[in-house]
């Protein structure tokens, strides 16, 4: 088969990723916390004909080199982690991390998971979960006689109890770091888990080392800008065409050969 065919099918397939990539982007535009992906692409490798530097004569060297392209992948897909807008909901419960963090969940194996949905709820025994029922971590328990939950920028949580019992502060919310965030690993369900590229997770009160501080009553809107996401989908389709039209100029080039030689 021609070089060539093959240089632009494997630019059909990288565009085709991509394409992928953009549709899921835009497929969560309204998922609470959602942070975009984008295609890193880089190119395959090289048929080296002739080596850059080499001698010409016995006096004289190449100043370029003789190389071929084999064509393009997509190497990985990569987390953009910038801020999503907040979007005010004055549920008390609804809580959204302005800045570095993530919230800690607990899974049904007993490992922890990290989100940045902050869309919270009680379950049956007053323990703050996930809308999927996952325990927030480190685990708090809202009195049955609580009146009014508050949350503090500092993670802090109290309640206010009937019957004039006062206030009483139920523990504090905890949020984790990580050194390279684009390394940790989703998992559906607006859920994330740590890998070796991530590093540790880094513990910590949120508002201090480097972590974001607490919105009560608001949500974290995905970071999914409509305009650009729709924009780069037509790059990625003239891309594609692009392509399809090489490998259509290769086969009527390969048929002029057949038909006149």
């Amino acid at each position: 088969m021609d070089a060539s065919l093959w240089v632009a099918k494997t630019g059909l397939d990288a565009q085709q990723t991509r394409m992928n990539v953009i549709s899921n982007n835009l497929a969560n535009v309204n998922t609470t916390g959602f942070k975009r992906d984008r295609a890193v692409f880089e190119d395959l490798l090289y048929q080296n004909i002739r080596q850059a530097g080499g001698q010409n004569a016995a006096a004289e060297q190449a100043p370029t080199g003789f190389q071929l392209g084999t064509g393009v992948r997509v190497l990985a897909t990569e987390k953009i982690t910038a801020q999503g807008n907040m979007q005010t909901t004055e549920n008390s419960l609804d809580l959204a991390i302005a800045g570095e963090g993530y919230f800690q969940v607990a899974q049904a194996d007993g490992t922890i998971a990290y989100t940045r949905d902050g869309n919270f709820n009680l379950d049956n025994a007053g323990q703050i979960v996930t809308s999927a029922g996952q325990l927030l971590q480190p685990a708090l328990v809202v009195p049955q006689n609580a009146s009014s939950v508050s949350i503090g920028r500092d993670g802090t949580v109290s309640v206010e109890l009937d019957a004039g019992g006062g206030q009483q502060v139920l523990g504090q919310i905890q949020i984790a770091r990580f050194v390279n965030t684009s390394g940790l690993q989703a998992m559906g369900q607006n859920l994330l888990k740590e890998t070796p590229a991530s590093g540790a997770p880094i513990v910590g009160n949120p508002g201090a080392a480097g972590s974001g501080t607490l919105m009560q009553g608001a949500l974290e809107a995905s970071n999914v800008n409509v305009v650009e996401e729709m924009v780069s989908m037509i790059e990625t389709q003239r891309a594609y065409e692009i392509n399809s039209k090489a490998i259509s100029a290769v086969d009527g080039m390969l048929q002029y050969l057949n038909n006149n030689l």
